[in-house]
């Protein structure tokens, strides 16, 4: 079983690691494809790990098979012995030349028997190639054909098995498909998509991927076979994909073709030193299109390497910073069939959502899908049930949230019923105890660098029962405090937690006047940080156990974990046994025993549904317990370079 652990993440993009008898993979990882036969391979594997930072690659198990002098060698020095490596290596099964060729003459048993002999550290069941022009009745036949031949792998086969998902253009197949693959493989290998990545047609590949989505489980890394162009690096990322394969360095290297994250330039038409990687500053392209024709080739599948490693780090990066979805609306700027792909994305985000983390340190809109990113969708769904500071009074307005400018708002009308200010956001009117929170709070977009036109933005005409609304002399600060205090505790746990905002006192920073935290009568509550989500101290813990039914906001700990947790150590994920299905990754949580006895508060590393399922790694990490009186808890309201809406 494979031991997938996954230890950052971006929505379903993740980084993560498994082990194999050869070393450890880390994803999101790009195997290159390598012939197996060594004299026809032009960058070493040891190269390509050493020098390029790509430490696993992928071969063909069918063409060694195949070629006699190959099988040979293969079956007594082994599958790492023939390349001359000793990285992990991945074997394919042959359904790409079923694809290319109509057909191979290898039984599925034999060639994975093979591939167990020669050593392959990941293996390959022999699937059906299910081609997106096929119709419903021939790709039903192909999935069921490989699912009956993955199950007859798994028995025959202890090491790592990578299970194809077919199902064409069939979304119900393909979530079939990954279900069925989920049960016995350790790597989920998505299929059938070499057409559609030569042909450009995102929006398939994007669909298909969403549909396989529920059925992909999650302590299972994700294979998207023959992606190996930079461009889709960061669109596949962003749908899950974990590993990448492909021998497009060499492929497009033979034509003479550079490839660059935004796309593919013929070498002979550069005229000027366009790349600055470390390969190009000492060989300008422009002298490498003068190259004799051999050693040009080789430049440039180098640097199609080089270019594909460093994008896949910029890929691993973006998920570190949370700034993915950015990386590839920039991505998809650069061809419109990828944009048409990402279109895709955002009319798919529903399976998205669930593992959407609850707040980000930044929002900044790179293109007009900006709007339509996952957390945007899930906000505008929350905003529509939010009922604190609902009254007969409202108006819409800027009324920005600067030191001195609340005291002048008034919280209430005549009779003191609420006055429900909304202000205006990229995303439409939201109300103005809410627009510290993620995405609004952050969001860095056109608008704030547009030049004014006139006077700027002024308040709507109020409504005539609106007339009688005025500030006078009276300071509303403390009036909104507690209203703002009271609307972010029913934002992140139910109107029912509204209720301990009359008993704190809510604390702002001088400087932005943006809440920093909410003491009671013997400390801190709440810290609020980026994305103003309240996160408990210890005290909050306590007052949000009481307050709060079972299981809103909690995580349940298997009693062998109780001793750990309750000394403020991390939960892992085998340890979960159940909780509040509706948290996300990064929420708070109150970390409780099967009794339903508070043991400590943690910050979600994964989606509930994530947890339990992986079998390594971090589910919570603890931010707070019993024993430290929750002075643990980090202060993150002021962070350097935390640029806020309005």
């Amino acid at each position: 079983m494979i031991d997938f652990e996954i230890l950052e993440r971006d929505g379903i993009a993740r980084i993560g690691r498994f082990t194999t008898p050869h070393g450890t993979i880390s994803t999101p990882a790009l195997l290159p494809v390598v012939h197996p036969d060594p004299a026809r391979q032009p960058i070493h594997p040891t190269e390509i790990a050493g020098e390029f930072g790509l430490p696993a690659v992928i071969t063909s198990s069918y063409i060694a098979w195949r070629t006699p002098k190959l099988r040979s060698r293969a079956l007594s020095e082994g599958i790492h012995g023939l390349l001359g490596f000793s990285g992990p290596v991945m074997t394919d099964s042959g359904a790409f030349q079923q694809h290319a060729y109509g057909s191979v003459e290898v039984a599925p048993e034999e060639i994975l028997d093979f591939q167990s002999r020669i050593g392959s550290d990941i293996a390959t069941v022999l699937d059906i190639f299910v081609e997106p022009t096929s119709g419903r009745a021939e790709a039903e036949r192909g999935v069921a054909t490989t699912e009956t031949r993955a199950r007859e792998a798994r028995a025959r086969r202890d090491g790592l098995l990578a299970v194809p998902v077919q199902g064409g253009l069939f979304g119900e197949l393909r979530e079939r498909s990954a279900t069925s693959a989920s049960e016995v493989g350790d790597v989920l290998a998505v299929g059938g998509v070499v057409p559609l990545l030569e042909q450009y047609r995102f929006g398939e590949l994007a669909q298909l991927l969403i549909a396989a989505r529920p059925g992909l489980a999650p302590e299972h890394p994700v294979h998207l076979f023959g992606t190996g162009h930079p461009l889709s690096f960061a669109f596949a990322a962003l749908l899950g994909v974990d590993l990448f394969d492909s021998s497009s360095y060499h492929k497009f290297a033979r034509r003479g073709a550079l490839l660059f994250p935004e796309g593919t330039v013929p070498c002979e038409e550069v005229r000027e030193p366009i790349c600055s990687c470390r390969l190009c500053a000492v060989h300008p392209l422009p002298k490498v299109a003068e190259m004799p024709a051999a050693e040009r080739e080789l430049h440039i599948a180098r640097h199609n390497l080089l270019a594909c490693s460093v994008e896949i780090a910029r890929v691993r990066q973006a998920i570190r910073e949370g700034t993915l979805w950015e990386l590839a609306e920039r991505r998809a700027a650069a061809h419109p069939a990828l944009l048409a792909g990402l279109k895709q994305v955002v009319r798919g985000a529903r399976v998205l959502v669930p593992a959407e983390p609850v707040a980000r340190r930044s929002f900044r809109a790179a293109s007009p899908l900006s709007s339509m990113r996952p957390g945007v969708i899930r906000f505008l769904a929350r905003l529509r049930n939010f009922q604190s500071g609902r009254g007969p009074y409202r108006i819409r307005a800027r009324v920005p949230l600067t030191p001195g400018s609340l005291r002048h708002i008034p919280a209430h009308g005549p009779d003191g019923s609420p006055i429900l200010w909304e202000c205006p956001t990229p995303i439409g009117p939201v109300p103005l105890e809410l627009t510290e929170l993620y995405p609004v709070g952050c969001w860095v977009g056109v608008e704030e660098f547009e030049p004014p036109s006139g006077s700027g933005p002024a308040p709507e005409a109020p409504a005539p029962e609106e007339e009688a609304v005025a500030a006078g002399d009276t300071d509303w600060t403390a009036a909104w405090t507690e209203r703002q205090v009271a609307g972010l505790l029913e934002w992140q746990y139910g109107p029912d937690a509204t209720a301990l905002a009359t008993r704190v006192t809510g604390e702002r920073s001088r400087r932005t006047a943006r809440l920093r935290g909410a003491s009671g009568p013997d400390g801190r509550w709440f810290v609020f940080g980026p994305g103003a989500i309240p996160r408990p101290t210890w005290r909050g813990a306590v007052e949000l156990h009481r307050t709060l039914g079972y299981p809103r906001a909690r995580i349940v700990v298997d009693g062998d974990a109780v001793p750990f947790v309750l000394q403020g150590k991390s939960l892992f994920s085998r340890f979960v046994r159940g909780g509040d299905s509706s948290l996300v990754p990064e929420a708070p949580a109150l970390l409780v025993d099967p009794d339903d006895r508070l043991l400590a508060v943690g910050r979600l590393l994964l989606a509930p549904y994530e947890m339990g399922r992986l079998t390594r790694g971090v589910a919570v990490r603890v931010t707070a317990h019993a024993k430290d009186r929750g002075e643990r808890m980090e202060e993150e309201a002021e962070v350097p370079g935390y640029v806020g809406y309005g």
